[in-house]
């Protein structure tokens, strides 16, 4: 069984706002010189998880078809996060009308990499802290986009998820402490357990083996699972679910893409 919770409000919001930042951007086919062709440089984490048929399937509704007036050049680090400075590097190189990135860490980099080409960031949990805006009202510069910080879902995540296993005492929560977004969202977790009389069990991750250690250890009192985004998470999204069946533990993500893959419940926007 799977249960997924969606708020289509903000699904919506957050990609037509994408899409209309885009071609904002990358002018429709009416408003480009005959013959004339786009390119945007597309910077992901995973070729395998990849959430760009969304982006052009809104591009195309908007007049943007992939071939005939716009070029999208994908480069992906494939969960090698040391492969962003050249990958970013290689798409300025190439002189792209505009940039998007997916992840705080890419967003950064990217920018690093630029000071003129417009960048568009998805997934990016606190711009202003980490320097990519000056202020959520006016941003600056040359970065632009949507923040996934939601710290307020956290409660009723937790919430939801007690609800769903009502014997639920002890949560292990799967984290970074490398992506500020997730470090928050970990924090705001252990005073909503507090609250719910649920304990917190923490699971950091740092390196691929740490989820299989994270598992083991979740396995040890745990009765359930929650995932916290963070920058290479997808790259481990069905690894994170057959360890989970395998384990026996009912999981809530915050993204829907883990409920595809086989993850029980999620709680957040999708974007």
């Amino acid at each position: 069984m799977k249960l997924a919770i969606r708020q289509s409000s903000v699904i919506s919001l957050s990609l037509y706002a994408l899409y209309a930042l885009l071609h904002t951007l990358c002018p429709a086919a009416g408003a480009q010189q005959a013959g004339e062709i786009r390119r945007i440089g597309y910077l992901g984490t995973s070729s395998v998880s990849d959430p760009t048929h969304a982006l052009r399937q809104g591009l195309h509704d908007l007049g943007h078809v992939e071939g005939k007036n716009i070029i999208i050049e994908y480069r992906y680090t494939e969960g090698e996060t040391d492969r962003l400075p050249n990958l970013a590097a290689e798409l300025v190189r190439l002189k792209v009308d505009v940039i998007v990135v997916q992840g705080t860490v890419s967003a950064l980099i990217a920018k690093k990499q630029t000071s003129t080409i417009p960048i568009v960031m998805t997934y990016v949990g606190d711009p202003v802290s980490r320097g990519l805006f000056a202020s959520l009202a006016r941003p600056g510069g040359n970065v632009t986009g949507l923040t996934s910080a939601s710290p307020d879902l956290t409660g009723k995540r937790l919430e939801l998820f007690k609800e769903t296993v009502p014997r639920l005492s002890r949560v292990g929560v799967l984290w970074s402490s490398a992506s500020q977004g997730s470090a928050v969202n970990f924090k705001e977790t252990e005073a909503a357990g507090r609250s719910l009389a649920v304990q917190i069990q923490s699971l950091e991750v740092r390196s691929s083996t740490d989820f299989d250690n994270g598992f083991k250890a979740a396995t040890n009192g745990a009765q359930g699972l929650v995932v916290l985004e963070f920058t290479g998470i997808s790259s481990y999204r069905k690894r994170i679910v057959e360890l989970a069946i395998k384990s026996r533990l009912p999981t809530m993500f915050a993204q829907g893409a883990h409920v595809e893959a086989g993850g029980l419940m999620y709680y957040g926007p999708n974007f």
